[in-house]
């Protein structure tokens, strides 16, 4: 109930500060230039890297990438710039999981 009310305390403060929700509210901002390159801040770490797949921890749930010759280009804490071609995103939360994939 606590996390509730701070999510609703965050995204209030956001929409009267005009901020962006990124800032307070812990999600993830994915910038994407054509299909080869995909800057991914505010994720957790990286859960799987492969040739063809990517998955992202977030806050909550995971992002998958798919597509094919995927090279990490750059690759902060909570930053990740991804290169190759790109052929989905998909957000999957806590819910969609039905648990954990680690």
């Amino acid at each position: 109930m606590f996390d509730r009310l701070k999510y609703k305390a965050k995204h209030w403060v956001t929409g009267k500060m005009n901020l962006p929700e990124d800032v307070l509210l812990d999600v993830p901002r994915l910038t994407m230039i054509g299909q080869l390159h995909l800057h991914v801040e505010n994720h957790r770490g990286i859960l799987h890297f492969s040739n063809e797949q990517v998955r992202l921890k977030l806050t909550q749930g995971e992002i998958l990438i798919n597509g094919e010759n995927f090279v990490i280009k750059n690759i902060l804490p909570d930053e990740i710039l991804l290169e190759g071609t790109i052929v989905e995103i998909r957000y999957v939360n806590d819910h969609d999981m039905g648990g954990s994939h680690e």
